[in-house]
């Protein structure tokens, strides 16, 4: 009787709706457009916000709005340091550093199983 009843526990753990839930409720956060990337650009480190933008290729606006999203959901953290001059800078947050070996397999997946983007201003 106790062994059905951890069975049944662990089967409402990995139930198909719990997991399609957690899947989705990451890829509402990652998924979302330029998330992934900027998360990739902070793998390496620390940058500031026109680090980021040059290495992105996000405009001001929505690159803002993408940290201040990804900051308030805990996967990044935005430092100021007072200066002069006052400055900014962004790194990994735990929950984002906890990412990174995700983003590298993601990475080597999509090397691997799709097709290369064609290069800005349609090259060969």
């Amino acid at each position: 009787m106790a062994g059905d009843v951890a069975a049944g526990a662990r089967a409402a753990e990995h139930s198909a709706p719990a997991c399609d839930a957690a899947l989705s409720h990451a890829f509402e956060l990652l998924g979302k457009r330029w998330n992934g990337v900027i998360l990739g650009s902070l793998m390496d480190g620390a940058a500031g916000f026109a680090e980021v933008r040059r290495a992105t290729g996000i405009s001001d606006s929505v690159l803002a709005e993408r940290l201040a999203g990804l900051t308030a959901a805990g996967l990044v953290v935005r430092e100021v340091d007072e200066g002069p001059p006052v400055s900014v800078r962004y790194h990994l947050a735990p929950r984002g550093e906890a990412l990174v070996p995700v983003l590298q397999d993601l990475m080597a997946w999509a090397r691997e199983h799709l097709d290369a983007p064609a290069p800005p201003g349609g090259g060969c």
